[in-house]
């Protein structure tokens, strides 16, 4: 049977509805637009965790992770809203071609099972998390295989500090008995001390 959401509804239909069917027809809206965006989250991993596997980039690799692990979560809580929409079709009175308002025979007749769409949709939910959790996994290792490239390179680095080279130039002798002898670099000049008063 077709499945109604009431998108658009033009005619306003769902303004009778009681509370219990709206709540019921909000949680099966909810699952159809979560399963969207977790699709999305899911396709913009898969580009970042190519992206990451092709660089080896422990951030590529840890955002992959975040993105599979919310799209984990964004499908899981679809299947909790579509668990609740089961709910209230068996359990309140959302409309009469749902399980309360059937006559009793057609309900001692009826049996209820689940298909393998709702397995695979369960399994999908499982493998998003074991697949957030191996893609931490592979961040983690990445992150110290280059803590340790980068520590081996760091032993062949020799550290360059500036030296203060000395350069020895040839002092002058001058008439006010400066001191003579060779300048270095960076040494003050010493005045000469002269003793005495002189009447100019």
């Amino acid at each position: 049977m077709n499945v109604d959401y009431f998108f658009l509804d033009p005619e306003n239909q769902t303004h009778e509805f009681s509370e219990d069917a709206m709540t019921r027809l909000h949680m099966g809206r909810s699952t159809i637009a979560l399963f969207i965006v977790s699709f999305f989250v899911m396709f913009i991993a898969f580009w970042t965790g190519v992206a990451g596997c092709w660089r080896r980039s422990p951030g590529n690799i840890t955002a992959t992770a975040i993105l599979v692990l919310l799209a984990c979560l964004l499908s899981a809580g679809a299947m909790g809203f579509w668990h609740g929409v089961e709910y209230y079709e068996k359990e309140r009175v959302v409309g009469d071609e749902f399980y309360q308002q059937w006559n009793s025979i057609l309900k001692d007749n009826t049996r209820i099972s689940y298909d393998w769409s709702f397995f695979m949709a369960w399994t999908g939910v499982a493998f998003s998390l074991v697949s957030a959790i191996l893609f931490s996994g592979a961040a983690i290792c990445l992150r110290g295989e280059r803590e340790r490239e980068e520590a081996l390179n760091m032993q062949y680095l020799m550290p360059v500090y500036p030296q203060k080279q000395q350069y020895a130039y040839a002092g002058y002798p001058t008439p006010n008995s400066y001191p003579s002898g060779p300048y270095y670099h960076g040494q003050q000049q010493q005045q000469p001390q002269y003793a005495g008063h002189y009447n100019y």
